[in-house]
Order: C-alpha cells, then sequence, then structure tokens
C-alpha cells in the first residue's frame, strides 16, 4: 500500500500560514520543528498535523506563487477531504479567509477552493458517500 504522508511546502511566514492551516484542521498540531539551511539560506521549519498526515512548513519563500490562472508546470492545488464542509468554511471565514470559487458540485459530493497566504489553492471535498463508484462518478462533472 501506498498514501501520501506528508506534503512540503515554502511559506513566506510560518505563523500566518499556520493561521490558515489550524482554522482548516483544528484537529492537528505542531508536532516539531526547528531551524535549519538549505541551499545557503537559513530557514526554520515545522511538521503540522497528526500522528499519520502532516504539512512541512518552511519559511522565507522569496517569491511570487505559481499563477493560479497560468499555464505554467507545478502545483495546481492540495485537495482534501473533510467531513464537514460548512463547518469548515465558517472556521476559514472567521479566521478571515473566504471561498475563491466553489467546485462543481455532484450528488454525492461538493467542494470549494480557498487560497491560502502564500497563494496557494486549496481544495476541500465533503462526500455524501462511502461508495466509491458514487464517489468518483465524473458523469455530472
Amino acid at each position: 500500500m501506498v498514501r501520501l504522508e506528508h506534503l512540503n511546502l515554502v511559506v513566506r511566514d510560518i505563523e500566518r500560514s499556520l493561521t490558515f492551516y489550524k482554522a482548516a484542521f483544528p484537529h492537528w498540531e505542531v508536532r516539531g520543528g526547528g531551524d535549519g539551511e538549505w541551499s545557503g539560506k537559513p530557514r526554520q521549519w515545522v511538521h503540522f498535523g497528526d500522528d499519520y498526515n502532516y504539512l512541512c512548513l518552511n519559511n522565507n519563500g522569496d517569491s511570487d506563487p505559481r499563477d493560479l490562472a497560468g499555464h505554467q508546470v507545478g502545483l495546481a492545488h492540495l485537495g482534501f477531504s473533510v467531513e464537514d464542509l460548512d463547518g469548515l468554511i465558517v472556521r476559514l471565514r472567521e479566521a478571515g479567509f473566504e471561498v475563491d470559487h466553489p467546485g462543481a458540485p455532484t450528488e454525492y459530493r461538493r467542494n470549494v477552493y480557498f487560497v491560502d497566504p502564500d497563494g496557494i489553492e486549496v481544495e476541500f471535498v465533503e462526500y455524501r458517500s462511502d461508495i466509491p463508484g458514487q464517489r468518483n462518478d465524473y458523469s455530472e462533472a
């Protein structure tokens, strides 16, 4: 079996990024962190997650993110499955973040997209079925 364990992101400011991700994942916590160097530049890092999955956030990012409306090679968005999409939207709004745009809902799923403080698009999807054939039906998309 293969599963995604973590994502490693370079951000401008770890605390600002944690504001977004803590609102999205209130059950996650900072697991650890430290100081290091990457290609001759000092930076700090934290692992934010649970016992099985996490985001590694590294500070000192110094460039603009990929143009989300463009066609550059790179990450298009992160996608997370959540149990309560409405609750997540409320938490992120209370933390100062608004839905960037809704996804295309189907009978068995609905989703929204936010943009994190560093311009990384993040999709949150709520499935309304545990049956893979229904969850992954793209005929309505």
